[in-house]
């Protein structure tokens, strides 16, 4: 059975249009954006990274701690307006990270809350002296999948405003 052009060009068109009402559900973020991190509500620039598996934060302090069996870690976060909060969160795993340079390095993981726009989502993070680059967070493509398009010639397209659970 041989399929006309006029079909085709119908199934083609129908296509197109499906792809296109996929693509308008999600939000178009730039490459840049604050995001708002839970517990503290501290607003972070963030790098939005789809070559990155995993978000990774800028952190001071950071200390291994026991709370009875558990393996927790300390540490200090802060903004550009100065402001720093203080978290204890419990270490979900020990994650091996292959840099640049070809060596590897370790790094806590913990479960952390972001917003970005108005998604809200509890994402696991690395935690890691970026102090070498430009910005403090760097979100990565777990967090960003499925709800975000990210157009690289924009910066700053969405604001921080999401609905989030009582902390605790």
């Amino acid at each position: 059975m041989l399929i006309s052009r006029k079909h085709l060009l119908l199934v083609f068109m129908l296509v197109c249009s499906l792809a296109a009402t996929a693509a308008d559900a999600k939000d178009v973020v730039g490459w840049l954006e604050y995001v708002k991190l839970f517990p503290g509500g501290l607003d972070i620039k963030a790098k939005l990274d789809s070559g990155a598996k995993t978000s990774s934060l800028h952190c001071q302090c950071i200390t291994p701690i026991k709370r009875g069996d558990e393996d927790w870690v300390s540490f200090s976060v802060h903004n550009a307006k100065g402001e720093t909060i203080r978290l204890e969160k419990p270490i979900r795993r020990i994650a091996r990270i292959k840099q640049h340079s070809g060596e590897s390095q370790k790094r806590y993981v913990i479960s952390l809350g972001i917003c970005l726009g108005n998604v809200y989502r509890e994402d696991e993070v690395t935690l890691v002296d970026r102090s070498g680059f430009n910005y403090p967070m760097l979100i990565g493509r777990n967090f960003l999948k499925g709800e975000f398009l990210i157009d690289p010639g924009q910066t700053y397209k969405s604001k921080a405003s999401c609905k989030v659970p009582p902390e605790k």
